[in-house]
C-alpha cells in the first residue's frame, strides 16, 4: 500500500459543512438593548434623527421595556452625548482613520467604548457583548477589528484617556474641558465667552450638560395645580415656576402619565417655562387681550400663554411656518382661544397692534444640549451667522406688530453671545425699543448677574441655558 498517497475523507461530499460567509448575518437575537441602541445610532446618522425621538419608538415597536429598555437607554443617550470623546480615543486605539472605518462598526464601537468607560458593565462582557454586535450587522471579519480596538480602549479608564489625550489644562483650559467633558471646543468656548470664565464655573456647566437631566412637567393653568400634579406623578413641585414638577430621569416615558395623555400637562422645562411667564408679568396700561407668539411650534409656549389668556378673557395669536409644526401647535392648544396661522413670523399678515409678543427664535440649541444629546456634534460655528441674521429679522418684526406702549420677549435657548445680547443690541439701536430689568420678572430665581437681561443655567438653576431679555416699545 502506498503510504504517500493523500488519505481520502471518508465524509461524503454533500455532507461537508457549508462555507461560512462574511458578510452580515442575522443580529443576536438576545441582545434587544444594544442592537437599539445601535440601530438608533444609525438613525441619528443616516437620517439626521433625534434619539429622545427615535429610541422610544423603537423600543415600542419591539416590544423592549424593563432592564433592557434602561439598558438602550443608557447606552444611547450616553454614546450620542460622548460622542466626541468616545472618537478621540477609538482613534487612538485604531490603526485606521475613522473616516475608513465602516459606519455601523464606528457606531458599534462607540457603544462598546461607551460601556468600558462609562458603566459597571464588566470590561469582558462589554467587549465580547459588542464583538457579537459588529459580526452580526457587518461580518467576522471587522468583528475582529472591533476586538482589537475594544482591548486597546480597555486597558486604560476614562480619566487615565484623558489625561493622555486632552490637552494642558493650563495652557488650553477651553481645550482641556472641551474633550473631558465631550463638548466640540467651539461650544466650550461659546459657554466660556457668556460666563466670563474658563475656570471652575465652565468646567461646572460642561459637566452639568453632560448629565442626563430631570423631566420637567408644566401644569396647565385652569385645569390642574403642580401639587397635583406632582402629587399625581409621583415628582417634586418645581423650585421656581409655579407650574412646574419634576421628576426623577429614570421615571420612564412621560408620556405614559395620565395627566399627560389627557392634556392636563406637558413636557417642558421649567426655564422654557420662566421665559414665557416673564412675558405675562410685565406691567402694562391699558388693553391687554391680544398676545402673539410669533415663533409657535411645536406648541409648549404657546399652550402656556394660551392658558393664561384664556383664563384672563384673551387670545392669542400663533405663528408657525411649516405646516406640519402648525398642526402640532393646533393640537396642543385645543379648546383654548388661540388662533393658528401658517406663515412666515418675519411678515405674517396680521393687524398691528398686540399687547404682549413672544419671540422664541430658532436657534443653535446651545442651552438644550443635555437634552438632545447628539445635538452638539451637528451644529458648527458656521451656523450661527444665519441664526443671528433670522433672529435680528424675526425681533424686528415682533416690534413692529407691537403697540406703543406693549411689550416683546426675545426668547432663545441658547447662551451664545451673538445670538443674545448681540441680536438685542442691534435691534434696540435700530428701533429705540427700550430694553427692560428682565430679573424683577423671575421671582425668586438667584443667580440671574448684572442684568438687565437673564441668562438661566443648568449648573446654577436646574434648568435649559434659556436666554430673556424683555424690550418695551
Amino acid at each position: 500500500m502506498n503510504q504517500n498517497r493523500p488519505r481520502r475523507s471518508s465524509r461524503p461530499k454533500q455532507s461537508r459543512p457549508p462555507r461560512r460567509r462574511e458578510g452580515p448575518s442575522r443580529p443576536p437575537a438576545d441582545d434587544p438593548a444594544r442592537l437599539a441602541a445601535l440601530d438608533t445610532l444609525r438613525a441619528v446618522r443616516e437620517r439626521d434623527a433625534y434619539a429622545n425621538l427615535a429610541l422610544p419608538a423603537l423600543l415600542n415597536q419591539r416590544r423592549i421595556s424593563g432592564r433592557d429598555a434602561a439598558l438602550a437607554t443608557e447606552l444611547t443617550y450616553g454614546a450620542c452625548r460622548a460622542q466626541g470623546l468616545l472618537d478621540a480615543i477609538i482613534a487612538e486605539c485604531s490603526a485606521r482613520s475613522l473616516t475608513d472605518v465602516d459606519p455601523v462598526l464606528l457606531d458599534a464601537l462607540r457603544l462598546g467604548t461607551y460601556q468600558l468607560l462609562r458603566t459597571r458593565i464588566p470590561a469582558h462582557a462589554a467587549v465580547a457583548a459588542t464583538v457579537d454586535l459588529v459580526r452580526g450587522q457587518v461580518g467576522s471579519k471587522l468583528a475582529g477589528f472591533a476586538n482589537a480596538v475594544l482591548r486597546r480602549v480597555g486597558e486604560l479608564d476614562e480619566q487615565q484617556w484623558i489625561e493622555r489625550l486632552a490637552p494642558d489644562r493650563a495652557t488650553d483650559p477651553v481645550g482641556h474641558l472641551a474633550l473631558r467633558y465631550a463638548h466640540p471646543r467651539w461650544v466650550a468656548r461659546a459657554f466660556s465667552d457668556a460666563l466670563g470664565t474658563t475656570g471652575e464655573e465652565l468646567e461646572a456647566v460642561l459637566a452639568a450638560d453632560d448629565a442626563r437631566p430631570a423631566v420637567h412637567l408644566v401644569a396647565r393653568p385652569g385645569e390642574i395645580s403642580a401639587d397635583e400634579l406632582a402629587a399625581i406623578t409621583g415628582g417634586d413641585p418645581a423650585p421656581y415656576s409655579p407650574y412646574g414638577v419634576h421628576l426623577d430621569p429614570g421615571s420612564g416615558d412621560p408620556g405614559e402619565l395620565e395627566p399627560v395623555r389627557e392634556g392636563f400637562a406637558s413636557v417642558q422645562d421649567e426655564g422654557s417655562q420662566l421665559t414665557a411667564l416673564a412675558l405675562t408679568k410685565v406691567e402694562l396700561d391699558g388693553d391687554d387681550a391680544r398676545w402673539l407668539d410669533l415663533c409657535a411650534g411645536p406648541g409648549g409656549k404657546a399652550k402656556l400663554l394660551g392658558s393664561l389668556a384664556t383664563l384672563d378673557g384673551g387670545t392669542l395669536d400663533a405663528v408657525e411656518q411649516a405646516e406640519h409644526r402648525a398642526a402640532l401647535v393646533r393640537n396642543s392648544t385645543e379648546g383654548l382661544s388661540v388662533n393658528v396661522h401658517i406663515t412666515d413670523g418675519r411678515s405674517p399678515d396680521l393687524t398691528p397692534g398686540f399687547d404682549r409678543v413672544l419671540v422664541d427664535a430658532p436657534c443653535t440649541g446651545l442651552g438644550a444640549l443635555r437634552r438632545r444629546p447628539e445635538a452638539r456634534w451637528r451644529r458648527g460655528p458656521e451656523d450661527v451667522a444665519e441664526l443671528t441674521r433670522l433672529q435680528r429679522e424675526l425681533l424686528l418684526s415682533a416690534i413692529g406688530l407691537t403697540r406703543s406702549g406693549g411689550v416683546v420677549a426675545y426668547v432663545v435657548c441658547s447662551p451664545h453671545l451673538s445670538e443674545t445680547e448681540g441680536v438685542v443690541a442691534d435691534v434696540v439701536r435700530r428701533t429705540g425699543a427700550q430694553p427692560l430689568d428682565a430679573r424683577q420678572y423671575f421671582p425668586d430665581v438667584p443667580d440671574l448677574g448684572q442684568g438687565p437681561h437673564v441668562q438661566l443655567w443648568p449648573h446654577r438653576h436646574g434648568t435649559d441655558a434659556m436666554f430673556c431679555a424683555l424690550l418695551r416699545v
